[in-house]
């Protein structure tokens, strides 16, 4: 029997450490990198009668998709090796053909995964996160996701304290090779003043809310791990913690979140389908608890290493379990 790690090369230690977590449970890893597919990994899915579920064949050697019980969906990068010179008109369908047979195979193992990719996808939708947690008891700021500069002024004038903007989807602007990602900004007087951009763009605009902590609230199943920042402590992080989250890394510290919220959080999670999730929270001076999204594949290595969260053990933990439950049928 074989766990079966979707992730990529470049990926950080979190896979070696749930890695190791499953090797002390006595179970078998398979490390699927997918930025080798298909120019170093062989993968074959047959289908007819005797032939099995098919078989990958690669630098980390062979393994029957028989033997997978269960799958930790973690990162993709797939195609990454085709050659970026090779005409465009071919290449994307390269790309796109390797992916297909990728997520297939994933989808063709019927098996406990964390998490499937339908269901990943789903998730992600930030607007549909938003209305389910306020449904579900959460607190969660007023927000409005537009293409209308009329509707983004009429929202700031309901928003005394000022309003925030960010994007759905997270991404970087590559200028002279260097990377620049796009962070959450406070909207200015100037900003509201020219919004002719959103015409080709939309975006998503918050009420800005008063921050005495930021909070990383990890969920594994049945379990809540949190750990929380001053993002106040740094001039660069005061709006978005990510601007300074390499500095300030270290300064993560375990956090007892209340028994309500972590309720509620988890009913989001099963509302979502969802068995991982990394969700963000802002405590308030006079602390409230705001729910501000859930990231379904988020990271977790530094609050591992930092706050002494044993994420990498509950991810390990369920996927053993899932191998344990195949065994005794």
């Amino acid at each position: 029997m074989a766990i079966l790690i979707v992730t990529y090369s470049r990926d950080n230690e979190s896979v070696d450490l749930v890695t190791r977590a499953l090797e002390r449970r006595g179970e078998r890893a398979y490390r699927l990198d997918t930025d080798l597919y298909p120019t170093e990994i062989r993968l074959s899915l047959p289908e007819e009668e005797g032939a099995g579920l098919g078989r990958i064949d690669g630098p980390r050697g062979p393994l029957d998709l028989s033997e997978v019980t269960a799958i930790w969906y973690r990162r993709s990068s797939i195609g990454a090796g085709i050659p970026t010179d090779l005409d465009p008109q071919l290449r994307r369908p390269s790309v796109e053909e390797s992916r297909r047979m990728i997520f297939g195979m994933m989808a063709a193992q019927e098996v406990f995964t964390v998490d499937r990719l339908e269901v990943i996808r789903r998730a992600e939708h930030k607007p549909l996160q938003l209305r389910l947690a306020r449904r579900l008891g959460l607190d969660v700021p007023r927000t409005l996701s537009t293409n209308d500069p009329e509707a983004v002024r009429a929202f700031a004038r309901r928003a005394p304290g000022g309003i925030i903007t960010k994007m759905m989807a997270s991404f970087a602007v590559y200028e002279d090779g260097v990377e620049n990602v796009v962070f959450t900004n406070p909207v200015s007087d100037a900003d509201l003043a020219d919004l002719e951009g959103l015409d080709l763009c939309p975006m998503t605009f918050q009420e800005r809310i008063d921050k005495a902590l930021e909070l990383r609230v990890t969920v594994v199943g049945q379990q809540v791990f949190a750990a929380s920042i001053d993002s106040q402590a740094s001039p660069r992080a005061r709006h978005d913690w990510r601007r300074d989250g390499a500095a300030m890394a270290a300064d993560w510290r375990r956090y007892e979140l209340p028994a309500e919220v972590a309720a509620n959080t988890l009913a989001l999670m099963d509302s979502l389908g969802l068995t991982y999730g990394a969700c963000d929270f802002i405590v308030t001076p006079d602390g409230r608890h705001v729910f501000l999204e859930v990231n379904p594949t988020g990271e977790f290595m530094w609050l591992v290493r930092h706050a002494g969260l044993p994420i990498d053990e509950a991810i390990a933990g369920v996927l053993a379990a899932a191998c344990e439950t195949a065994r005794a049928r």
